[in-house]
């Protein structure tokens, strides 16, 4: 059975008329009347009820009719549907971020992929951590991350830089200097810095020390966390200060003040994926450039 004989054998069952149906088919009526044949043989059932007036379906052929567009329906939308997925706009992607872009890029990506991409299902993984999301898009659990650079890529992987942001001070709303349009950095040399994690877990670690360093002083006491949530929670328990990308305003939390340096430190925001990402992952991707890139 070939799809052309069940086109065919609908358009005969609509026309009900070997002429017309042909005429429609840019076909002449032997072959038609020869397709019809085969058709027959092949299912061993009589289809249509032949007279010189008109054409009339079997009971069999009635069912075939129904069976016979369902079939053609769903070749339809199936061409349709592969288009859109080689569009990228119909298929899967699977987004992870770092604890500082989870507040400000994910609901914004969520936001727009769902009005500009409503056929790619999207799994967003929020407070990640950097060197985790490289290796997890490099064992492709992850289609694309956007994180923060600190360890090399390798070779396969596709590194596009979205932004730099300023860190800002992260204080108590009862520090002395949370009212302040701007804070010194040097000026918390003696607080508790609470971080993200050290040991290479974390990019963020390293960069809040180094300009730590180019303030003049290493902290004198360190209290490390996992999540960038949590880092604003221990800070508003009072249990110490910290420095974040300015987009980690987003995270709005009672007893937190978020205060600008005097001197501009700025960290990059980048987004990785394999080169070899499918549709989906590069129309998501340009999305997160899209957003986030302001």
């Amino acid at each position: 059975m070939e799809l052309r004989h069940l086109r065919s054998f609908v358009a005969l069952a609509e026309e009900q008329h070997f002429g017309r149906a042909a005429a429609r088919l840019h076909l002449a009526q032997p072959a038609l009347s020869q397709q019809l044949q085969q058709l027959e043989r092949e299912v061993g059932v009589r289809l249509v009820d032949r007279s010189t007036r008109r054409v009339a379906l079997t009971d069999a052929g009635r069912l075939l009719e129904e069976r016979a567009r369902a079939v053609l329906g769903d070749l339809e939308r199936t061409t349709a549907d592969l288009a859109q997925v080689a569009a990228g706009r119909l298929g899967r992607c699977s987004v992870g971020f770092v604890g500082t872009a989870t507040y400000d890029v994910l609901p914004r990506l969520a936001r727009r992929a769902r009005e500009d991409l409503p056929g790619v299902t999207l799994d967003l993984r929020g407070e990640q951590l950097a060197p985790a999301l490289l290796d997890a898009v490099r064992e492709r659990s992850l289609d694309l991350a956007v994180l923060r650079p600190g360890a090399e890529p390798t070779h396969d992987l596709v590194v596009t830089p979205l932004r730099a942001e300023p860190l800002v001070a992260v204080l108590p709303t009862a520090h002395p200097a949370a009212a302040a349009g701007v804070v010194d950095l040097a000026a918390l040399a003696d607080e508790v810095l609470v971080t993200h994690p050290s040991g290479h877990r974390s990019a963020m670690h390293g960069r809040v020390l180094e300009a730590c360093a180019r303030a003049g002083f290493a902290p004198r006491e360190v209290l490390e966390v996992g999540e960038t949530a949590t880092l604003a929670v221990f800070v508003a328990a009072g249990l110490g200060v910290a420095l974040v990308p300015a987009s980690v305003q987003a995270l709005r939390l009672d007893g937190v003040a978020y205060v600008p340096l005097a001197r501009a430190e700025d960290v990059d925001l980048v987004l990785a994926h394999h080169a070899d990402a499918g549709p989906a992952a590069h129309a998501v991707a340009r999305l997160v450039r899209d957003v986030a890139g302001g």
